[in-house]
């Protein structure tokens, strides 16, 4: 079987992720496909975050935490609202539960869009954040896919 995949129709693994995905522009987030989700697959997390941050920011940025997706969506399209999936949304790091889009404050940043594949759900409250969704998730990871993008300052 294949490997776990997430990928952007938006930009390329690596590539640029384009202005309108920003905090300060359109500020939605970009469309994503999902596929080889593993059989055993309950349900899924996606956790975008920047790593580039820890240096300006003192930690590592989230920028959207989203847990029990359904195992077998496969497209999440821009702008997605994860409820109308039964999904639930956390905090991100600007204090606000969703999308929450690149800004980085200094120079380029890469972001990550995290994929795990559970087999379990996670059923948190939309009040959780990053570390909540990884404490609850532990133990039931069968599959992990990365996406990254780049975004301008």
């Amino acid at each position: 079987m294949a490997d776990l995949e997430l990928i952007s129709p938006a930009f390329d693994d690596g590539e640029r992720i384009p202005a309108e995905h920003g905090y300060s522009a359109a500020n939605t987030n970009p469309p994503l496909e999902i596929a080889n989700v593993p059989s055993d697959t309950e349900s899924l997390l996606l956790i975008v975050d920047d790593p580039d941050a820890e240096d300006p920011a003192g930690k590592v940025w989230d920028h959207w935490v989203v847990w029990d997706i359904p195992s077998d969506l496969t497209e999440i399209p821009e702008g997605w609202d994860p409820t109308d999936a039964g999904a639930t949304e956390g905090q991100n790091d600007y204090g606000e539960t969703g999308w929450g889009g690149p800004n980085p404050p200094d120079r380029e940043h890469t972001y990550r869009f995290l994929l795990y594949a559970l087999d379990a759900e996670l059923d948190l409250s939309p009040s959780a954040g990053k570390d909540d969704a990884y404490d609850a998730a532990g133990g039931h990871v069968v599959a992990k896919a990365e996406l990254t993008g780049t975004y301008p300052a």
